[in-house]
């Protein structure tokens, strides 16, 4: 076992908890908020479990994902704007449920994090297909098209399964106000997803060819 990349990926959720933790719970004023409870363990713990599995099955390909360095200047706007998103839809949650703003029904909270939890699974699916994931847009030395399973519906699978993670996130928060802020992460992937095709494209053998042959790129019939 790799004890440096234990501690690495460690510190990186533990990091996640307290940020995620001072986003939710602040703005809300207290700590007695079940649906933001709720959100942390749905997110956190399949996260843990899912690091453990990749530290002893596939260290390399959480070592690639624990590295959120971005060389590609337009994917760091991205980025950034991903992080706004994120602050303000957790804060307007928080503040939501402080001040008693229009707040869904909890059967609609217990909903949203099935959705989170089965957008979850896709994820580790995805992950488990393709080896060349990473957190940033790059061709890898020896990478090659995968084309396979998922992929051979939608060109980008790990964007539509955090589509699903991200738009659940305000359901599960019971917040219809955080749920319009989380819908600017369809503009913010489109721009993403264009960007990276054109580097895929430029500089990997074969993926002028899969776009080709799998012909949508997010939602099956839809983009």
């Amino acid at each position: 076992m790799d004890v440096q990349l234990l501690k690495s990926a460690l510190v990186k959720v533990a990091a996640g908890v307290v940020v995620m933790g001072l986003l939710l719970f602040l703005p809300a004023g207290t700590l007695w908020w079940w649906r933001g409870w709720l959100l942390m363990g749905i997110l956190f713990v399949p996260m843990l479990v899912a690091g453990f599995i990749m530290l002893f099955k596939a260290p390399d390909l959480l070592r690639k994902r624990l590295d959120a360095r971005e060389e590609e200047g337009e994917q760091r706007v991205v980025l950034a704007l991903s992080a706004l998103m994120f602050v303000a839809a957790f804060v307007v949650a928080g503040l939501g449920f402080r001040f008693g703003w229009l707040t869904l029904p909890a059967w609609a909270s217990w909903l949203g994090a099935v959705v989170f939890l089965i957008a979850y699974a896709l994820y580790a699916e995805v992950l488990r297909e393709n080896a060349y994931l990473s957190r940033t847009v790059e061709v890898q030395k020896g990478q090659r098209v995968v084309d396979t399973g998922l992929y051979g519906i939608v060109r980008h699978p790990m964007y539509s399964a955090t589509l699903l993670l991200f738009l659940s996130m305000p359901i599960v928060l019971g917040s219809p106000f955080s749920f319009i802020i989380m819908l600017a992460y369809l503009p913010i992937i489109t721009k993403r997803i264009r960007n990276e095709e054109a580097v895929l494209a430029r500089g990997l053998v074969g993926y002028r060819d899969y776009m080709g042959r799998v012909k949508w790129r997010l939602i099956p019939h839809v983009w």
